[in-house]
């Protein structure tokens, strides 16, 4: 099937098959957090060590995710989607199965190793599949898949933890592992350009350093406190990775991973408003949780449908967004959709120690209403600007870049709102202490630590949401500089890509 047929009539039934493995291996991504403190008591390991569970899982994908434009320009989708098909099913079999605890942190290896390469493969099938003026609908229904599953994940498996075993998680995912896997194989067919290349291995163990250690450092700095030299050292050991994997990639020829298409303005902008928006997205997942079960004592599976609507709402709007986008364009939508994400996140930093259940559930909602207006109408906006030998790399770029920039956004606000925590409860205890009320007995002061610390902890997410909305204020002045990507923009830019090849 050549070009024109295939944008005529894209092969439907063959993406669905791919949005099948891409929703079950995103699902998966956030379905264990809520089942590891059980899985802590069952294995006795303690919560540092528990953590690996999910460190291990994003470690494996900050390392693949970058050389996946290598798998995706080399290996045909069919070879690469049921390679990774398979190890996502092994890795959840192999964990639903684990004997011990090294066992199911494996197994989550071999998963991450799967699913590290769906998302990539699965954006640049769509970008091959259709025509730039359709291309807005199709990415919004990518991103009803990208979006909604991994916020489903804790308000399920909230609810199998608190009604069947932690294993249930992994077994509820395996069948469809397994049809997805058995359907690819009788009815995958190969849509993607190939081309012969060489994976340069400097390159691989540069950029595994360099992203591995920033998502490592940053990730384990809100666990372990920023002065512990594991933090620092491999954040500076990725900073330096980075920086020697940044250098090889220009120098080289035929680059494991093209910095080379940040000459292109939209793409170099989207980018940047990416980054952005992930860290106040980010931010959002795991402050509001935070206050919703700390302050307002609220259970995990409540908070888990305290969030749910928003998930809800993001799922339906990405599809709507995409028709949108191709019809008006990028830049309406993204201006909009700040705009509502930055107001809701300035009420979130006015929540106090009694605000309403359904209030939160309201802010919140709108609040992911926002973001949903924005993230795909932009990404696909800059990917449009890119000629067609250069969209594997800037998927990967995206999806590495989403990954770093939410562990770092989240790992900066948790820190601020310690610090704020802090000062805010030494604060609070001298004001008790000065005005002359403080108890003196021993529960007294034990219950008035107890008050007090409430009431530190909501300064310190109130003043970490107020930052987030400083944050989505920066992606909300940079969507004025956005412009629509259209077509002869884009035949230019295959002119300019076959020109310097030449």
């Amino acid at each position: 099937m050549d070009m024109k047929q295939m944008h005529e009539k894209p092969p439907y039934g063959m993406i669905a098959i791919l949005f099948i493995g891409a929703f079950v291996a995103f699902l998966n991504n956030t379905l264990l957090n809520v089942a590891l403190p059980t899985i802590m008591d069952e294995f006795s390991v303690k919560p540092s060590v528990v953590q690996w569970l999910t460190t291990g899982y994003m470690l494996v994908n900050g390392i693949l995710i970058p050389a996946s434009a290598f798998f995706v320009q080399k290996f045909t989708n069919r070879k690469l989607f049921i390679t990774a098909m398979s190890l996502f099913t092994v890795g959840t079999l192999l964990a639903m199965l684990a004997p011990s605890f090294g066992v199911l942190v494996a197994a989550r290896m071999i998963q991450a190793s799967g699913s590290a390469m769906m998302m990539p493969l699965l954006m640049n099938i769509m970008l091959v599949a259709f025509p730039i003026e359709r291309r807005g609908t199709a990415m919004g229904v990518f991103g009803l898949v990208m979006i909604t599953a991994p916020a489903i994940g804790p308000t399920l498996s909230g609810w199998i933890v608190e009604h069947y075993t932690w294993r249930t998680l992994f077994g509820i995912i395996l069948p469809f592992a397994i049809l997805t896997l058995v359907y690819a194989f009788f009815k995958l067919r190969n849509i993607t350009p190939n081309r012969d290349m060489k994976l340069d291995f400097l390159s691989l163990v540069l950029s595994s350093i360099g992203f591995g250690g920033l998502l490592y450092g940053f990730s384990s700095a809100g666990d372990m406190g920023w002065g512990d030299p594991l933090v620092y050292g491999t954040i500076i050991a990725g900073a330096v990775g980075l920086v020697l994997f940044i250098v090889r990639q220009l120098l080289m020829d035929d680059p494991m991973l093209d910095f080379r298409i940040y000459k292109y303005p939209m793409f170099a902008l989207s980018s940047a408003i990416s980054i952005v928006l992930s860290i106040a997205m980010f931010s959002g997942m795991i402050l509001t949780p935070l206050y919703v079960q700390t302050i307002r004592e609220i259970s995990p599976f409540h908070s888990g449908i305290l969030m749910l609507p928003g998930a809800i709402v993001m799922g339906i709007m990405s599809p709507i967004t995409g028709r949108l986008f191709d019809k008006y364009g990028p830049k309406m939508l993204a201006i909009v959709g700040l705009v509502i994400t930055t107001v809701s996140t300035y009420y979130l930093s006015k929540l106090g120690m009694d605000s309403g259940y359904y209030y939160i559930m309201f802010i919140y909602t709108i609040r992911m209403f926002g973001i949903s207006m924005v993230m795909m109408p932009v990404m696909t906006n800059g990917l449009n600007q890119l000629p067609m030998v250069s969209n594997p790399h800037g998927t990967a770029m995206n999806n590495t870049l989403q990954q770093v920039s939410g562990a770092i956004g989240s790992a900066v606000l948790l820190t601020i709102m310690t610090k704020r925590m802090e000062s805010a409860g030494a604060n609070l205890f001298a004001e008790a202490q000065a005005s002359g009320n403080a108890p003196t007995t021993a529960e007294g002061l034990a219950k008035l630590q107890e008050q007090l610390g409430a009431q530190a902890m909501l300064d310190g997410i109130q003043f970490s949401f107020f930052i987030s909305t400083i944050v989505a204020l920066v992606a909300l002045v940079l969507t004025f500089f956005v412009k629509r990507v259209t077509q002869p923009t884009r035949e230019k830019s295959f002119a300019q890509s076959e020109e310097n090849e030449k």
